[in-house]
């Protein structure tokens, strides 16, 4: 896995009624300070939102309530020992997980399934609407060695 990377299995408390799934507690180890805001997102199915960075020093925490998506981080930091490594996750409603993502990490995710996928972010920052901390590049840039629309095999 990408060096500062981290995923951590949420516990679902279900019952008759439903269930309950802690998605930040302070006591987690992946949520090392308090973020700074939080905010969820809703994707229709197959959109794509990749690829971002933050320079600042920005941690996201991604948790995918509702739907599925898969989420890609591509480490190209020159002094990181994984540099030229990808991951890719699977999380959403029956894979209820936490990934912390270094923000100057690539990454990004698809939504994958037939349904919207909610998705829930705890990042360290603030966001900046004057000069928001984020590097873009198009999901299907060259320098990624990952291609969203690859067909899945079973």
């Amino acid at each position: 896995m990408i060096e500062d990377v981290e995923l951590r299995d949420l516990q679902v408390n279900a019952d008759e009624r439903g269930h309950l799934v802690e998605v930040f507690r302070s006591d987690w180890e992946e949520y090392e300070i308090d973020p700074e805001m939080s905010y969820y997102s809703m994707t229709y199915p197959g959109v794509v939102r990749a690829w971002h960075r933050h320079l600042e020093g920005q941690i996201d925490h991604f948790v995918c309530p509702k739907g599925r998506i898969t989420v890609g981080v591509y480490d190209d930091r020159d002094d990181s020992p994984t540099q030229g490594e990808l991951d890719t996750f699977v999380i959403g409603e029956h894979n209820q997980q936490m990934i912390r993502i270094p923000g100057d990490c690539w990454h990004g995710f698809k939504a994958i399934g037939d349904e919207p996928a909610f998705l829930i972010n705890y990042p360290t920052n603030l966001y900046d609407y004057e000069d928001p901390d984020e590097e873009r590049i198009p999901y299907d840039d060259d320098r990624i060695p990952y291609d969203w629309n690859a067909e899945i095999h079973g």
